[in-house]
């Protein structure tokens, strides 16, 4: 039995946030709510001596031809030898089988596409149904796919973005505008970035809120999806008071180490109030009803999805004649 391994130049050429990984992610999220998919809880690993941390997640998605083993890893000090900061992998395995059919060499590129097309399903049943001004929060790559995706569901007009780093909040307003093809203007604050726009995906690794209660308005959707560790947290538990609906991918992960952890922990949320995500897309929950509502989204990043999108990859490269076989 042949491998086929695939580096991250390879699966930049034939996937990438566009309708199709769209509809694969957004399907994942649909079965994850119809049952029958098995994902076990994410496996976290601190390595403190390097400042690095791994993430392994996975799934068994029924009506897949394969699974997915993500070995994420996060160690932001390999700039300096000239390494990648996240040198991540997926390990595919055949749904029937077991034997490991393919290892992909992404350096997470696949967890951008497939966290980028989760931002674009959310928007499309909780957004607006005219969005003229967009905003984000957190000008790094993750920043510019959620747009990308988000204009995939939504043609906005203008984009608002706030960054503590000003030559990278420079630097995305002048490619951003390039590749959307939009007004892209860089706000003085995160409190700018709420009150003029209409959605809003926030991507930051903060570690204390900083979105406050106050700056929420009717019609405004946010998708919060910078905390995946339970002492990460960019919105104010009191945000949660104000929603007229409150969405999650998988509720087990976000009430243990997303936004709804601390909401939780707070008193301010319990489960019942909230719907996930597959709830929405499978139509068995109805998703925005009016443009007035205020609606906020919390993506911690499923095994299902990486799943989906490794099936897509595989696919796509296969019928390109990429990779090597070993």
């Amino acid at each position: 039995m042949n491998t086929i391994v695939l580096t991250e130049s390879e699966l930049r050429k034939v996937i990438d946030v566009d309708p199709e990984s769209v509809a694969a992610i957004e399907n994942a999220f649909t079965r994850l709510s119809r049952g029958g998919v098995c994902m076990p809880p994410i496996m976290h690993i601190e390595v403190p001596e390097f400042q690095g941390d791994v993430d392994i997640k996975a799934a068994y998605v029924p009506g897949l031809d394969h699974m997915a083993v993500k070995i994420g890893a996060g160690f932001f000090q390999n700039h300096k030898i000239g390494l990648p900061n996240s040198p991540a992998m997926m390990v595919v395995l055949s749904a029937k089988t077991g034997v490991a059919e393919a290892i992909l060499l992404d350096n997470a590129y696949l967890t951008d596409v497939r966290t980028g097309a989760a931002g674009a399903v959310v928007a499309r049943h909780l957004a607006p149904s005219r969005v003229t001004t967009a905003g984000v929060i957190g000008a790094g790559a993750q920043g510019r796919f959620q747009m990308r995706g988000l204009q995939t569901v939504r043609r906005f007009e203008r984009l608002i973005v706030f960054d503590l780093d000003a030559e990278r909040l420079q630097r995305y307003v002048t490619e951003m505008g390039r590749i959307l093809g939009v007004e892209v203007i860089a706000a003085a604050d995160a409190a700018q970035v709420i009150r003029q726009s209409q959605v809003v995906v926030t991507c930051t690794p903060s570690r204390q809120a900083y979105i406050r209660a106050a700056w929420l308005h009717p019609g405004l959707h946010i998708t919060a999806m910078g905390a995946d560790l339970p002492d990460k947290q960019e919105l104010e538990v009191d945000a949660f008071s104000q929603a007229d609906m409150v969405v999650c991918d998988r509720k087990p992960q976000s009430f243990t180490m997303g936004e709804l952890h601390h909401a939780k922990a707070a008193g301010v949320l319990d489960e019942l109030q909230v719907v996930e995500l597959g709830q929405i897309t499978s139509g068995s929950t109805p998703g925005r009803q009016t443009d007035q509502q205020i609606t906020i989204c919390d993506l911690t990043g499923t095994g299902a999805q990486d799943t989906a999108i490794a099936n897509l990859a595989l696919q796509r490269a296969i019928d390109n004649g990429l990779g090597i076989s070993i």
